[in-house]
């Protein structure tokens, strides 16, 4: 299936690029979200007609992750929880539990973000938690779990 990027998508191309991919990825996933229009001679056109205006969208966007990211990086976290007699966690720290951390901060943060490259965290210690803002800007949150 051959579509046209309103996006930049990680792992497939920028605004405005012709790519092909397999139809259930297109047809369900990049159409209905926004994200791609299928490459017809009507959208092509529509897309040059728009292509200004999502350039100035990608831009401000861009713009709003950066400064998203200089918050985060200033952040750090503190979580308390019930450990173990070697620092192991009663449970573990997810997605969910740093993204309502966050936001008790005054960051907000969305779950879908936060990329724990191991699983969830089920140690007492320090941690540094990527967190993908926008396609070209990912942050690192600084995190500590504290026994309780």
């Amino acid at each position: 299936m051959d579509i046209i990027l309103l996006q930049k998508v990680e792992n497939l191309g920028g605004l405005g690029d012709h790519v092909k991919v397999k139809g259930g990825y297109g047809r369900n996933y990049l159409i209905p979200s926004g994200q791609a229009v299928a490459a017809t001679a009507a959208n092509i056109a529509a897309f040059e007609a728009r292509r200004a205006e999502l350039e100035k969208q990608m831009a401000e966007a861009l713009s709003k992750a950066q400064e998203r990211k200089e918050k985060i990086e200033q952040l750090l976290i503190r979580i308390v929880r019930r450990t173990g007699d070697q620092g192991r966690l009663f449970g573990s720290v997810g997605n969910s539990d740093i993204a309502q951390a966050a936001m008790n901060a005054g960051v907000p943060i969305e779950k879908q973000e936060i990329r724990l490259r191991s699983g969830s965290l089920r140690t007492a210690g320090q941690f540094e938690v990527e967190v993908h803002l926008h396609s070209d800007v990912k942050a690192r949150l600084k995190l500590e779990i504290l026994p309780a």
